[in-house]
C-alpha cells in the first residue's frame, strides 16, 4: 500500500493525492514492474537457449532452470533498487538488468558458465518491447477490464431496474418524444459493451530479432540455426504475445496504438455518460444517496454535488489526452530507431491510471443514484405537446390534409394542456378506433419499444 507521507511532494496526483486508488496498476506498470518483466524476458531467453542444442550453450539441469525461474518469482523491491544502482554506473537500464542477472548466478558453476549467453544477440528493444507487451496484458486483464466490466454491470442493473420508468427526452435541449430512464441507461450499456469487446480483441505484439529486425548478430554466431522459429516460440509460448516477424529495431507499437485507441473510445462513452447523468441530477431525475459526515459545499449545507461524475469526467479528459498521444506517437520512429518512444512509454501508468480513477469515480456516482419518479412524472405532465408527433403521424396514415402543419400551428412555442390536445383529437376526421387510441396516449405511456429494448439486456 502506498505510504501517504511520501505523497505530499509528488508532482503527479497519480503518485500523490490518488496514489492509493491506482495501487493495483503498480504491480504491472511501475518502474519496478518494468525491471521485473525485463528479468523475466532475459531468463526465458536464457532457458530457451539452454534447450536449443547450440554447441557452446550447456543444457541446464532441472535445478538450474528452477533457480532461474525462482529469480523471476522472488524479484523484490530490493532487487529493483540494486538494478538502479548498477544503472547509475552503466547509464543503460537494460544493461543494468543483464549485469544484475550475472550477479545472481555467481557461485552456480553451471549458470555462471552460461552467463555470457544472458542477453545473447539481443538488442535492448528485444527485452523492452516484450516486457511492455506483458505489462500491458497484465494491467488490462487484471485491473482495467475488470473495473470497466464492473461499470458495465452497474449500468446494466440501473437500466433494467428503471426499464419502465418514463422520462421526457430532450433533443437539442428541448422537450421531445418520451423514452424511459432505463432505455437511456441501456443505450450507454450497449455502447460500453461493444467498447469492452474492442479492447478484448487487441493482441499485444512482440519481437526478438535483433538490432534492426534481421537476426544479424544471431546468424553471425550460428548461421545454420533457425532463429526466427526460435524467437517466435519464446514470444508466443513463453511470453504470451503475438509474434511480429517484420520490425525495425523496435516493435512498431501498432498493437499498443490499437489498445490505447480502444480505451480512448470506451472513455469517450463514459465521458458522455458522466455529462448526461450530471444533467439528469440537475433536473432532479435522480437524487443522490448521502454519506454521513460528507460535505457537499463549504458554504451551502443543503447541497449534494455530483462530484463523482465531475471527477470522472476530468480524469477521462486527461486520460484520453495521454492515450491519444501514445497511439499517435508510438508507431512513428525515424528510420530504424529513435529514442522518442522510450520516454513516452514511461507514461503508460499515467494514461491507464487516470482511466482507472475515472472508472472508480463513475462507479461511486452510479451507486449513489436514486431514481426520483415523481420529478420525472412532473416533467412529462407539463409537456403534452410531445404527443403532436403521434397525432400527426396517424393523421398522415388517414390522409388528413396538412397534418404536420396543423400540429405545428397548434403546438409550436405554446403551452399545451391535456385538454387542448384531446380537443384537437376529438375534432379529427379519422376512424373512431384510431381516435380512441390517440386519446389513450399520455406523455408517460408514449414510449414505443423502450421497455422491451431495455429488458433485452437481461
Amino acid at each position: 500500500m502506498t505510504n501517504t507521507l511520501n505523497t505530499l511532494n509528488a508532482l503527479s496526483p497519480i503518485d500523490g493525492r490518488y496514489a492509493s486508488k491506482v495501487d493495483p496498476l503498480r504491480t504491472w506498470l511501475s518502474e519496478a514492474a518494468f525491471m521485473h518483466h525485463r528479468v523475466k524476458v532475459e531468463v526465458h531467453w536464457l532457458i530457451a537457449l539452454s534447450k536449443s542444442g547450440l554447441a557452446e550453450m550447456p543444457t541446464f539441469r532441472d535445478g538450474s532452470e528452477q533457480k532461474l525461474l525462482k529469480i523471476v518469482e522472488q524479484f523484490s523491491e530490493n532487487d529493483a533498487q540494486r538494478i538502479k544502482e548498477i544503472e547509475a554506473v552503466t547509464n543503460h537500464d537494460v544493461k543494468a538488468v543483464e549485469y544484475w542477472l550475472k550477479e545472481q548466478v555467481k557461485g552456480d558453476s553451471e549458470l555462471e558458465k552460461a552467463s555470457e549467453f544472458i542477453h545473447f544477440a539481443c538488442t535492448s528493444e528485444d527485452i523492452n518491447n516484450t516486457s511492455h507487451g506483458m505489462m500491458l496484458n497484465g494491467a488490462v486483464n487484471e485491473v482495467m477490464l475488470p473495473k470497466l466490466m464492473e461499470v458495465h454491470q452497474t449500468l446494466k442493473e440501473l437500466a433494467i431496474s428503471n426499464a419502465a420508468v418514463p422520462m421526457l427526452s430532450r433533443t437539442h435541449g428541448q422537450p421531445a418524444s418520451p423514452t424511459t430512464l432505463g432505455k437511456e441507461m441501456a443505450n450507454i450499456t450497449k455502447r460500453l459493451e461493444r467498447a469492452i469487446q474492442q479492447i478484448q480483441k487487441v493482441r499485444m505484439s512482440g519481437k526478438m530479432n535483433g538490432a534492426v529486425g534481421n537476426y544479424n548478430a544471431h546468424l553471425s554466431a550460428y548461421p545454420q540455426f533457425d532463429w526466427e522459429s526460435f524467437s517466435k516460440d519464446i514470444v508466443e509460448n513463453r511470453l504470451g504475445l503475438e509474434f511480429n516477424p517484420y520490425t525495425i529495431q523496435i516493435e512498431p507499437h501498432d498493437a499498443m496504438a490499437e489498445l490505447f485507441d480502444a480505451f480512448a473510445r470506451a472513455n469517450t462513452i463514459l465521458l458522455d455518460m458522466n455529462r448526461d447523468l450530471w444533467g439528469y441530477i440537475a433536473w432532479g431525475y435522480f437524487k443522490q444517496k448521502t454519506k454521513e459526515g460528507e460535505i457537499g459545499s463549504s458554504t451551502m449545507p443543503h447541497k449534494v454535488n455530483p462530484i463523482d461524475f465531475e471527477n470522472s469526467e476530468g480524469n477521462l479528459g486527461i486520460a484520453n489526452a495521454l492515450l491519444r498521444h501514445l497511439s499517435e506517437k508510438l508507431p512513428i520512429s525515424r528510420w530504424q530507431r529513435d529514442l522518442t518512444d522510450s520516454t513516452v512509454l514511461r507514461n503508460l501508468g499515467n494514461a491507464l491510471g487516470h482511466s482507472l480513477l475515472a472508472y472508480e469515480s463513475a462507479l461511486r456516482g452510479l451507486r449513489k443514484l436514486e431514481t426520483n419518479p415523481s420529478r420525472l412524472a412532473e416533467d412529462l405532465d407539463q409537456c403534452w405537446e410531445v404527443l403532436a408527433e403521434p397525432i400527426q403521424t396517424v393523421m398522415r396514415r388517414y390522409q388528413v390534409p396538412n397534418p404536420y402543419e396543423q400540429l405545428k400551428e397548434l403546438t409550436r412555442g405554446k403551452a399545451i394542456t391535456k385538454e387542448g390536445i384531446q380537443a384537437f383529437i376529438q375534432g379529427l376526421d379519422i376512424p373512431k378506433e384510431a381516435k380512441d387510441d390517440l386519446l389513450a396516449l399520455t406523455p408517460s405511456n408514449y414510449v414505443g419499444k423502450a421497455i422491451e429494448l431495455t429488458l433485452r439486456l437481461k
